[in-house]
């Protein structure tokens, strides 16, 4: 019984998606607000069910479904972090549904459906529960990416999505039969048993490693894997993008952690040197990627692709490096929903507008949103003392506690090279001359979420303790 209660929350929301999507089949007009608000509130009570398991202790793991399903301290937390991140991509989406009555109603009901992946994702204890959880996730964005119908861009960036997700996902089934076939187990409690250290490593299990590493790259947009990234974030709707660039980065980097340190961390010696060249080539990329863009939705996938660079530099570090992971990915998604909350904004006579030289001067007419933008920009730039300058400041001092100086040398690089394009956008709104104005309509909800996101930014550095100490005992218990 306490085993089928441990899974209750992804049970849940995935029955409560099946409800909605009846609903939204027989009530056809006016249903996406109604569908919206249904999905915040179910999403809210999964995060409380999560937060609420008393059965579960930060010293011993509840292990479920034959050994599939494993919820501990680092499952909690992240799930607390993808769920929030949905409920704020929800509240967002708001915006969208008043002011385009052609949002389609199967929005939430994606949202939950892929949330209900992401969840499994976190608390994959197999390479059969991993696999399930991360297409379920990904069946859900592919639809969502082609969702508007009416633009080429949409459906093009669905089908390019769709086609490079099955072949990375051919190639993680690949890698997980090659670990079974050699091990004779996908569990990673045995896994981790069996490979305690390197002595019994054959080359037809680290080629599986391999594999598995590059699908999971593949979903987390890491070079040299992330060609999908760029014309994804800028064929989908604005709304859709902001979803792809906070949960779905969250879930991945937990599997990601999860697979590698739980089931292999006796052969750390042996991917450190595969997730340091995923991490330099990621870093590189998504600086010098961005310089160029001029579309604010591409500069911000090379935004994403630089980011998850900054953030398997922790993971680079391996056990020494799960807290900073965990921090640096946390800030990431709150910095992202801010950000795109306020490109959600860019509108120009009821139109959508996506170019950089749109922001043009808007400070004088507009100082506050030019000021929060700001605030975003300097903290995904790693400015101190914003939020993002103490996720990279975690997940640099990981990499030198692992003695990996250069790779931390490199990464500072990088994000003085990133730093330019943030400031960019700084220097348009506050000295280049105005392009027009943009709209100032503004709903409560959006008003909410982009507060928040720039209070916490902002405000941080006045008292971390309490992200940092609930990022180290969720980190803490990947090692039980």
């Amino acid at each position: 019984m306490l085993q089928l209660t441990a899974v209750i929350p992804e049970i849940f929301v995935a029955f409560s998606s099946m409800i909605l999507l009846v609903v939204g089949a027989f009530q056809k007009e006016n249903v996406t607000s109604f569908l919206i608000k249904a999905g915040i509130l179910i999403l809210a009570l999964a995060a409380w069910q999560v937060t609420h398991f008393e059965a579960v202790s930060y010293d011993k793991p509840i292990i479920a479904l034959n050994d599939l399903f494993i919820l501990d301290g680092f499952a909690i937390f992240m799930k607390v972090v993808v769920l929030s991140a949905a409920v704020f991509i929800m509240i967002l989406s708001f915006e969208i549904s008043e002011v385009n009555e052609k949002m389609p109603m199967e929005f939430p009901i994606l949202v939950l459906l892929s949330v209900s992946g992401m969840m499994a994702m976190v608390s994959a204890n197999d390479l059969m529960s991993l696999y399930m959880g991360l297409e379920l996730q990904s069946l859900s964005l592919y639809v969502m990416t082609a969702l508007n119908r009416d633009s080429e861009k949409s459906s093009e960036a669905g089908l390019k999505y769709f086609i490079l997700g099955a072949l990375a996902s051919g190639l993680l089934l690949y890698g997980s039969s090659l670990i079974y076939g050699f091990t004779g187990t996908t569990n990673f409690s045995d896994l981790a048993r069996i490979y305690e250290s390197e002595e019994n490593l054959s080359l037809g299990v680290l080629f599986g490693i391999i594999l598995v590493i590059t699908g999971l790259c593949f979903k987390v947009s890491a070079v040299p894997f992330h060609m999908w990234t760029p014309d994804v974030y800028e064929g989908a709707t604005k709304i859709i993008t902001a979803f792809f660039a906070s949960a779905p980065k969250v879930a991945a980097i937990a599997l990601f952690t999860r697979f590698i340190l739980q089931a292999f961390e006796g052969l750390y010696m042996d991917w450190r040197q595969v997730i340091i060249f995923v991490s330099i080539a990621s870093m590189i990329v998504g600086s010098f990627g961005a310089l160029r863009q001029t579309n604010i939705k591409r500069l911000m996938a090379y935004s994403s692709i630089g980011h998850i660079g900054f953030a398997l530099v922790g993971l680079s570090a391996g056990a020494l490096g799960v807290e900073s992971v965990v921090v640096y990915i946390t800030i990431y998604v709150v910095m992202n929903i801010g950000t795109f909350g306020c490109i959600m904004l860019m509108r120009k006579n009821g139109k959508d507008v996506e170019e950089i030289r749109d922001l043009s001067g808007i400070a004088v007419d507009r100082p506050l949103f030019a000021a929060l933008i700001a605030v975003l920009m300097l903290s995904m730039a790693g400015i101190p003392p914003l939020a993002g300058f103490i996720g990279k400041f975690f997940v640099f001092k990981a990499a030198l506690q692992a003695n990996l100086i250069s790779l931390a040398v490199i990464g500072v690089l990088a994000s003085v090279v990133s730093a330019f394009y943030y400031i960019r956008i700084v220097k348009i709104m506050y000295f280049d001359k105005a392009q027009g104005q943009l709209d100032e309509e503004m709903r409560l909800g959006t008003k909410f979420v982009l507060i928040v996101s720039g209070l916490f930014n902002l405000l941080l550095f006045i008292s971390p303790s309490p992200l940092l100490d609930a990022a180290k005992a969720a980190a803490n218990t990947l090692f039980l």
